[in-house]
């Protein structure tokens, strides 16, 4: 057996006949658990955290997106939808156009994006489970869907027949305009429902038909400006972006869900490592108390220590007993306190102890991820104060 592994785990389970010293490792052991647990309950709070907050994103947003490198707008031939569908990892894809115009409802303006669908929109993007009033907008019509924040500046409501929503889009073309009247295409449309998702989103776009879309914008028929895909589970997503740039000759720009969103998730990910420091620095300072209690047992044990020394034990197997004795305290201190945070988070997950308000529970993820980390965190932290205080046996100590 190992000779430092045997007396550093007799020392864990042994009391000391010093009251003081049982009492500082008491306090040193229950502040790796408490940290142990803290750090991994926050951890799992900002999971929550940052599920919830993109998962508004997400309604909206599809797997990949696929715009032109070259303008706003690009042609996508009959071969190139059929090459398309026969990608393995595809499950759907929908044609859009997206454009900044202005809305007009009686007195009041608002400039933002007229987003044109077909009829697979829902498909790829499950939009109708967001709607707040009314319905989805039918194909070939003259309908529309708007934000609920777009609905709360105008004071609309929908099928309002005596008074049709007004879209003013800017015609396409060089040079001086003589007439204002004659620089925008005009159309009266019909809004028929109200989706409601988050406060930016909400005022951001109008849906309509790809068709009123195109004839607003003067596009010709297989003119679009992006198109958006599901994915099939587990689909490899560099193997579609490859086999899409290849049939569209690289003349695309290809993002996922995370490069759509990019602020966002540096934002979540910033906050993320930010918790993580501040409370690795709360553990950095309970650690201390390991390191007391350690330096104290050396000092408690130094009798025997003396004795070993004599019976030709190396300083550095002595060393390595209390090595071995503050990292096992770290390994155990983790996983109680580690099991007493999968504990609480289970129990926020099923019965929603913690309320935002009254109808939205504190969001909390369990992840392996954050199980890794916080014990990688716990243990290596433990080793090296183990090590500053185990480097206290000397030879002059022993003397």
């Amino acid at each position: 057996m190992n000779f430092p592994f045997y007396i550093a785990k007799r020392y864990i389970f042994s009391r000391s006949k010093n009251n003081a010293i049982n009492i500082i490792n008491y306090i040193a052991s229950m502040g790796i658990i408490v940290g142990t647990m803290a750090l991994f309950v926050v951890l799992s709070v900002f999971s929550g955290l940052k599920v919830f907050s993109l998962s508004f994103t997400n309604e909206i947003d599809p797997d990949l997106k696929m715009t032109s490198t070259l303008g706003k707008s690009f042609f996508i031939s009959a071969q190139q939808e059929q090459d398309v569908k026969k990608i393995n990892g595809v499950a759907s894809y929908t044609k859009i156009i997206e454009e900044r115009v202005l809305f007009i409802f009686k007195d009041k303006q608002h400039v933002t994006y007229l987003k044109g669908v077909d009829s697979v929109y829902p498909v790829v993007n499950d939009i109708k489970r967001k709607l707040f009033n009314g319905q989805w907008l039918k194909p070939d019509s003259f309908q529309v869907v708007i934000g609920y924040g777009i609905a709360q500046d105008f004071s609309m409501g929908i099928l309002d027949f005596e008074n049709p929503l007004q879209i003013f889009a800017p015609k396409p073309g060089k040079g001086a305009i003589e007439n204002p009247e004659e620089a925008f295409n005009k159309t009266d449309v019909m809004p028929v429902g109200i989706y409601s998702i988050s406060e930016d989103l909400d005022s951001k776009y109008v849906f309509a038909d790809l068709g009123l879309t195109q004839e607003l914008l003067m596009y010709k028929p297989n003119q679009i400006s992006g198109i958006e895909f599901h994915l099939k589970e587990n689909a490899d997503e560099n193997a579609v972006k490859a086999q899409l740039k290849k049939i569209f000759n690289n003349k695309i720009t290809l993002k996922n869900r995370a490069q759509l969103n990019e602020s966002l998730y540096k934002m979540l990910n910033t906050e993320n490592i930010a918790v993580y420091l501040i409370f690795t620095l709360v553990i950095i300072v309970a650690l201390f108390n390991l390191i007391g209690a350690l330096i104290m047992m050396i000092l408690d044990k130094k009798g025997n220590l003396k004795t070993l020394f004599n019976l030709g034990t190396e300083i550095n197997s002595l060393r390595k007993i209390f090595l071995l004795q503050g990292t096992l305290l770290s390994i155990f201190g983790g996983l109680i306190g580690m099991a007493l945070g999968i504990i609480l988070v289970i129990l926020q997950q099923q019965y929603e102890l913690i309320m935002i308000t009254p109808t939205l529970a504190y969001p909390v993820v369990f992840t392996v991820e954050n199980v890794l980390i916080v014990m990688a965190t716990i243990v290596s932290l433990g080793f090296i104060a183990s090590l500053i205080a185990s480097s206290r046996v000397s030879k002059k100590l022993l003397d």
